[in-house]
């Protein structure tokens, strides 16, 4: 039988990926004061222990204002370096890559943490720290709901300084160990917001025309290509619609310009510009309801492309690349319900009858778990026995 292509290796500049599974970068909200915590490693090391090719950890915050929450992990300061390290370490010892997303919030900053609400923080809360750091930012003086503070708008200088602040918590990303790092420019947050023309009502270079308003992105993207090391893979997440004036098309001519500044994959995502989504109502409850966007980018602007959204099946994910939709596939909320995905996929594609996928504490035991199945004998359960003394520690 021929290897799925979704346990194909893929080669990207020097890093050469064991399978096309990648960990979707997720907010945790769970930093102390933009420090990364065990919560960190263990949410993000579980999946590389589950043979996950490549694991994005969460949109870490470039500067203290871009915060969306109290919980958010920074990379503002050379402090944070050694919290994070030490989860790049512990993933990359476990067979995976890993990969990190550098994001600013803008307009969407200083928030109560989803399950708390989602709502606009006063600043007297718990965990609150320099408030007067916290300020609310955007393109424009304009808010993102009716009921949202409106932020104030970035000066020009201020505008070209976060470019660079990217550029500097990139090689902060790398002195940590980072194999990958992706730039966040969906989910309506602040490279988003610039894109656009709900949001960005400027009348300076970075507002107006469609090629003014992707300026900050490719500045964004030129900051971080021009530091980040050559044989490291960079990719940009684009909300490629997100019903306010930006949609597909612009995608595609804006992937176009990504790939002149150095951009290698393109995570195509959708919404966040507005109080609804795209995503929601009957389009977010189908399958794979992404990938459209993932096989049209990849397809017109010709760059690589990872396809992400209600992406749950084995074949469903091997019918993506087979199909040539996208190169890679990202999952998030099916890895939160099944961290061990990747190694399941395989067995269910018939791609690794052995576990090798898995470190030798995992493949060992299934190995000769799915030998006793296939004979029909049942793990021996008397004291002494080789899967007894599994039990132990």
């Amino acid at each position: 039988m021929t290897q799925p292509m979704l346990f194909s290796p893929l080669q990207i500049r020097g890093l050469r990926l064991k399978n096309r599974i990648v960990v979707a970068p997720m907010h945790q909200y769970s930093a102390v004061e933009g420090f990364a915590t065990d919560w960190h490693l263990v949410n993000a090391g579980k999946y590389a222990q589950g043979g996950a090719a490549l694991v994005i950890m969460e949109s870490t915050k470039v500067a203290r204002n871009g915060c969306g929450t109290v919980g958010d992990t920074g990379l503002w300061n050379d402090a944070f370096i050694p919290n994070l390290a030490r989860c790049a370490a512990f993933i990359k010892v476990h067979g995976a890559a890993v990969g990190i997303q550098l994001g600013h919030s803008g307009r969407k900053a200083r928030l109560s943490r989803p399950w708390e609400g989602g709502k606009p923080l006063r600043g007297d809360e718990p965990e609150i720290f320099d408030w007067e750091g916290w300020e609310l930012v955007a393109p424009s003086a304009v808010p993102h709901t009716e009921k949202s503070p409106v932020p104030r708008a970035l000066s020009h200088n201020e505008v070209r300084d976060l470019a660079v602040k990217w550029g500097e918590a990139a090689v902060r990303a790398d002195a940590a160990g980072f194999d990958v790092l992706e730039i966040h420019g969906a989910h309506g947050y602040l490279i988003h917001q610039f894109l656009s023309p709900v949001a960005n009502v400027r009348t300076d270079e970075y507002g107006g025309s469609e090629l003014n308003r992707m300026r900050f992105a490719i500045e964004v993207a030129e900051c971080v290509r021009a530091v980040w090391p050559a044989e490291k893979p960079l990719f940009m997440r684009l909300s490629c619609e997100d019903d306010a004036g930006w949609g597909p098309d612009e995608s595609v001519r804006l992937a176009k310009l990504l790939k002149t500044k150095g951009v290698d994959v393109i995570d195509c995502s959708s919404g966040g510009t507005l109080a609804y989504s795209p995503m929601d109502g009957v389009r977010s409850q189908k399958y794979g309801y992404q990938v459209p966007y993932a096989e049209k980018i990849r397809k017109e602007a010709d760059i690589m492309t990872m396809a992400v959204g209600h992406i749950v099946h084995a074949d469903q994910a091997e019918a993506i690349l087979q199909e040539g939709r996208a190169d890679l596939t990202a999952l998030a909320r099916e890895m939160i319900y099944n961290p061990n995905w990747p190694m399941d996929a395989a067995q269910k594609l018939s791609a690794d009858p052995d576990f090798k996928l898995v470190a030798p504490p995992y493949s060992y035991w299934l190995a000769k778990r799915a030998k006793s199945a296939f004979e029909g004998n049942p793990p021996a359960r008397v004291a002494g026995s080789d899967d007894h003394a599994a039990t132990k520690s």
